[in-house]
């Protein structure tokens, strides 16, 4: 038995994955939604370890967020690659909960996939999920699903292409229907070529447990395709799509929710599709919940997984294993030394990025299966944030943050509130496993009870438990913790005093989902601080608003008076 994969490859909310190989280096983009910077890189050798890498949105003159809902801004990204320029097309959507949706398509371009990136050229926007093709006679093409505000919908799914100039950077011609269905749904579509076959690789069936993947084939890029269908591809109605790939019907499997691919060709010629996945807590919604009544709950969000494909004597595309769910291990193409993959590894990353990562710790956990966890520790020693930190719709600049006012520590400015869609001061990490835990070690001398600081475990604007200092009138200062589910607030404590001019330890512990929080003044002795909390309801499921994004856990800072009262934070680590 040859080494093997284990997903998934991308642990924590990365959904929508992209994978293009440029000789030996393989690169995967995902979505990134209201978070900032927009779309996460990973580089791997080997496709079984990967890397974070640069942004290619890092600028506001390339992206704004202010004020868009949560899960909006950055959906599906479609990276590609053609004579030595790499194509980033995304969907910045601005309106999703209405009938009528915006949704923005743009494409970025670099010589470097580490960057610089250009500024955006916009394209069409009939729909989200835009995916960029290059034939081989050198034109290229724009596929997307089409959103419908009528109502009833004319179709329930549909997709349409338009050639783009590369010379004018922008659409070209006419827009052509090459997927209509009255019961069949399809979205993240791809284009490739093979044997003079172009193949529509496309999402169907939703984004929760129903997802999956249909491949179709034409002889002309403008269609017509045709579905593939086969004996073994398990269908219970006419809304179901014929999937090559899916976790529906079988709820026992690892990897749920699976779909959305995305396919490489390894220079041995092997194939591999990346997809989107997820792990359910044990927690369900309720039988009578507003929204996705009795659903499991998903706090990690979506991850990527990876299979093995092949393609059959008859040119359609399959699983390697055979049957059409996704495995928890495949096997991994030839690789190179661990050596070779380290140096490559290293490559276009600043000192300080290089450095954090060989200092990252790992070892074996047992809990909930064998796996391997890591421990991540930033004492915030370096002079920019670690390339996995994000913030909320904003880049954290001098009027939010600083490295330099207090070498050692990361100095954050309070200001907007957790419910801002505008200007917080917060950094987070991706919620990653159901069993973690996460601390922070801070100074805060808050002033009045407008002025908060701590420790965060969030969804989005609306869903949070939040462990903070802050200053009572009676208590004097203090430390509570607050609770926001679907806009309504608790405190789940009373306001408990604590220590003047002491830094403080802020700690969350988290076992199957259920959170509990404690606080010091050491890093060595803690005491709890408020009930055992389900952190089920932070979910895509449970949430109301927002559905496709992930927990994140981090730090955080308000002064809802305007002066800008700031936290010092000693150190941050995440493990698990």
């Amino acid at each position: 038995m040859g080494e093997k994969i284990v997903n998934p490859i991308l642990r924590g909310f990365h959904p929508d994955p992209s994978i293009i190989r440029v000789g030996g280096d393989y690169y995967i983009a995902t979505s990134t939604f209201e978070w900032w910077p927009g779309v996460r890189l990973h580089h791997s050798r080997d496709l079984k370890n990967w890397e974070l890498i640069e942004y290619p949105l890092n600028r506001t003159s390339q992206l704004d967020l202010r004020g868009v809902g949560a899960s909006q801004g950055i959906w599906a990204p479609c990276l590609t690659y053609d004579k030595g320029i790499f194509y980033l097309v995304y969907t910045v959507v601005k309106a999703f909960y209405c009938n009528m949706y915006d949704t923005e398509n743009f494409l970025v371009t670099a010589k470097d996939i580490h960057g610089p990136w250009s500024e955006p050229s916009p394209l069409n926007n009939f729909g989200f999920d835009p995916s960029l093709f290059h034939d081989e006679d050198g034109r290229k093409y724009m596929v997307s699903m089409v959103t419908d505000h009528r109502v009833p919908k004319k179709y329930a799914g549909r997709l349409v292409l338009q050639e783009y100039d590369p010379v004018k950077k922008a659409m070209t011609g006419p827009v052509k229907d090459i997927f209509k269905a009255d019961k069949i749904f399809l979205e993240g579509p791809h284009i490739f070529k093979r044997k003079n076959w172009y193949y529509l690789f496309a999402a169907d069936t939703g984004t929760g447990e129903g997802h999956g993947q249909s491949v179709l084939r034409s002889k002309s890029v403008w269609g017509p395709y045709e579905m593939y269908k086969a004996p073994f591809m398990e269908r219970q109605n006419e809304g179901e799509a014929y999937s090559i790939l899916t976790s529906r019907h079988h709820e026992d499997i690892l990897l749920q929710k699976s779909g959305h691919c995305d396919l490489v060709e390894t220079s041995s010629g092997q194939w591999y599709a990346v997809h989107l996945c997820g792990r359910p807590s044990k927690d369900r919604n309720p039988p009578d919940a507003e929204r996705f009544p009795g659903s499991r709950r998903y706090m990690i969000g979506r991850e990527t997984a990876i299979q093995k494909m092949r393609w059959t004597e008859d040119d359609w595309l399959v699983l390697d294993e055979g049957g059409t769910t996704p495995q928890a291990e495949v096997d991994m193409p030839e690789q190179e030394s661990d050596l070779q993959l380290q140096t490559n590894g290293m490559k276009g990353k600043s000192n300080a990025q290089a450095v954090r990562d060989s200092e990252e710790q790992t070892e074996l956990c047992t809990k909930g299966g064998s796996h391997i966890c890591t421990l991540i520790r930033d004492d915030f020693d370096y002079k920019e944030l670690d390339l996995d930190y994000q913030s909320l719709r904003i880049p954290m600049d001098a009027h939010y943050i600083s490295l330099s006012a207090r070498p050692g520590w990361l100095r954050m400015y309070g200001r907007s509130g957790l419910s801002s869609k505008f200007s917080q001061t917060l950094i987070a990490r991706r919620m990653k496993e159901y069993h973690m835990s996460a601390a922070a070690c801070m100074e805060f001398e808050p002033k009045l009870f407008k002025q908060m600081a701590g420790l965060i475990f969030l969804y989005d604007t609306d869903n949070y438990l939040y462990l903070h200092v802050s200053r009572d009138e009676d208590v004097g200062k203090c430390i509570t913790l607050l609770k926001a589910e679907n806009k309504k607030y608790e405190y789940l404590t009373d306001y408990l005093p604590v220590r003047e001019n002491q830094r403080i330890y802020l700690k969350m512990e988290m076992e199957a989902g259920q959170i509990q929080f404690l606080f010091g003044y050491s890093e060595d002795t803690y005491e709890k601080i408020g009930p055992l909390v389900n952190g089920s309801f932070m979910s895509d499921e449970a949430c109301r608003e927002g559905w496709f994004t992930g927990a994140m856990i981090g730090i955080c800072c308000q002064d809802l008076t305007g002066f800008g009262e700031y936290a010092d934070f000693d150190y941050f680590e995440v493990n698990g």
